[in-house]
């Protein structure tokens, strides 16, 4: 009896160490990506979680990189607009399928101040990618853009540089 009790508690054991021993941990996906328009260029790299979800887009949790040789501060938080694009939330997705940005697009500071936010304008009379810029003095509202402030057409691209 000790025996089948012993034999009971190291199948237990095994099982439960194959079982959640090996279950798989969470990657993170790293990007390069650029956009460019007139008088525009920014680049860098996101990090995304790897799982893209049900319409195939990657959350994008970190970014690096320059736009117009200003440094890229910080990532805006998703469900929130760039200051002076009120009440236009963001929502940090990026895909692999053509069209890479949502409605919502990313947004982002800069070592300035400035505020970005890069998106899919599917609204256009032609549908493309756009950036809206808003720079100090900051404004509230889309509706109150200044001189300083531009929304733009852009090329973006993105591209996965590393697989989990």
């Amino acid at each position: 009896m000790k025996n089948l009790a012993l034999l009971c508690a190291i199948v237990l054991a095994t099982t439960s160490g194959l079982v959640f021993g090996t279950m798989p941990s969470a990657s993170a996906l790293s990007w390069n990506w650029n956009y460019s328009g007139i008088g525009i260029a920014a680049n860098g790299t996101f990090t995304t979680n790897d799982t893209p979800n049900d319409l195939g887009f990657y959350l994008i949790y970190g970014i690096t990189g320059t736009r117009n040789g200003e440094t890229i501060t910080g990532l805006q938080a998703a469900g929130t607009p760039i200051p002076g694009n009120e009440p236009f939330d963001v929502d940090n997705l990026i895909s692999i399928n053509t069209q890479q940005l949502t409605g919502n697009g990313f947004g982002y500071s800069t070592s300035t101040g400035n505020h970005s936010s890069s998106l899919f304008a599917s609204f256009l009379p032609t549908p493309g990618y756009l950036e809206v810029f808003s720079a100090p003095p900051i404004i509230s509202g889309f509706e109150n853009l200044g001189l300083e402030d531009s929304e733009l057409p852009i090329s973006f691209s993105a591209t996965i540089i590393t697989v989990p």
